[in-house]
This record gives structure tokens, C-alpha cells and sequence, in this order.
């Protein structure tokens, strides 16, 4: 492939869903039961013209960026205030933003889904086999004047309790959620391709564990 550094998720890579090297990884712990949201919840759904995650992840020496769609979701909430929800990532829209058509996008964005005529499966995130990646809210708690949102992120069918911080706001009719940039580590849910945390003498040739990952969402009354 040319220019790329065919590193998840990627949810970075994914073959590029990774992301700086030096940054720590947020700490997973075992998934959490859900919460039942109170009765009083009002359901927003998801606004998937103005939702997406972005993703950054690195091999020596290279940077990759790109994209992952929802295909679904809904948040609870109750006085404003986020309470729960669920949202759906579509892994077959995994997409690669800093190459152009014709300089290796096709090539690694194919590789990070595991499609295409060469493809393998095996290497980031199989979307035939893993179609979507989901995460689901269980806490929303606030430190130090951040909103720290507590839940259960699923790839690949692994899921996996992680903490959030973010900025939510809200009006009588819509809802923002953005997260601060975060990190998460790759390998904790099985996306192993080139990772020297697994691998042995790779040398040069690894993808970074850690992807850096910002979710933006909107959701509507």
C-alpha cells in the first residue's frame, strides 16, 4: 500500500485507528450492568447527519485520521440532563480523511475492514463477520466541572467499561455530546494486527496499541 501505515477501532489503527504514541490508554474494566433509566427519561434519537466519531492512529513514523459512522442510537434524558442510551457504530463506513482517491485510501480503509479482493479478516476489524460497535451509557457524573460519561464500548463483540469526559448541552428540543479526545488500547478488543504487545520481532514494522478516538453527537426530542 502506498503511504500507509495499514494499521480500530483502527475503533486506528484500526490499521490507522491508533493513535500517539506517548499518550496513556484509558482504563477499561470489566462491562458494566446498564442502568435502567428513571420513568421520567424522554428518549432523543440520534441526528446521524451531525454525529460521527473520529479516529487517529500511528506507525512509526506516520499519522493516519479518519472517520466511523452511526448507523443507530438514542439517548435518555431527563430535565436536560443525560441519563442513558445506546449508540450503534457502523464499521463498514470506517474511513481514512488524510489520503486522497488513488494515494492508498482505498487500500487501507479496505484493510481496516478486512474487505476487498485481498482482503484479511483477521487483521483489524472483519466487518463481515463484526458489522457494528456500539457504545451503551451506564453513569453520567460530573468532576471538576466535567461531565465524566461512564459505559460499555463493544467491538468485535468485546465489551469493555471505559470513562469519558465530555461537554453536554442541551436546549428544549436537541441535545450535544462531545467528547474530549481519548485513548483506548486496541488489543482489548482483539485488534492485534502488527501490535509488538503481541508480536515478536516486528522491529519497525508494528502499528501503534493506542487509538485516539472524539465522539460528536446529536441527538433530537
Amino acid at each position: 500500500m502506498k503511504k500507509t501505515f495499514l494499521s480500530l477501532l483502527v475503533l486506528a489503527s484500526m490499521s490507522a485507528f491508533i493513535s500517539c504514541k506517548n499518550e496513556t490508554a484509558t482504563v477499561t474494566t470489566d462491562a458494566n450492568e446498564i442502568t435502567v433509566a428513571s420513568a421520567e427519561a424522554v428518549t432523543y434519537k440520534i441526528d446521524m447527519e451531525n454525529s460521527v466519531v473520529d479516529w487517529k492512529g500511528s506507525k512509526p513514523g506516520t499519522t493516519h485520521t479518519g472517520t466511523i459512522k452511526f448507523s443507530d442510537g438514542e439517548a435518555m434524558v431527563t430535565d436536560g440532563k443525560l441519563e442513558g442510551g445506546k449508540f450503534v457504530f457502523d464499521m463498514n463506513s470506517i474511513t481514512v480523511t488524510d489520503l486522497k482517491a488513488g494515494d492508498g485510501k482505498e487500500d487501507l480503509e479496505t484493510h481496516l475492514k478486512g474487505t476487498g479482493e485481498k482482503a484479511k479478516e483477521d487483521h483489524f476489524f472483519n466487518v463481515g463477520k463484526y458489522p457494528k460497535g456500539s457504545f451503551e451509557v451506564k453513569t453520567v457524573t460530573e468532576e471538576n466541572g466535567k461531565m465524566m460519561i461512564t459505559g460499555n464500548l463493544t467491538l468485535k463483540e468485546i465489551s469493555k467499561s471505559i470513562t469519558i469526559p465530555a461537554t453536554i448541552t442541551s436546549d428544549d428540543n436537541s441535545m450535544t455530546i462531545v467528547s474530549e479526545p481519548f485513548v483506548i488500547n486496541r488489543t482489548e478488543w482483539n485488534v492485534n494486527y502488527a501490535s509488538k504487545s503481541v508480536f515478536d520481532d516486528l522491529k519497525d514494522k508494528f502499528v501503534e496499541d493506542n487509538i485516539e478516538l472524539t465522539v460528536n453527537l446529536k441527538v433530537l426530542k
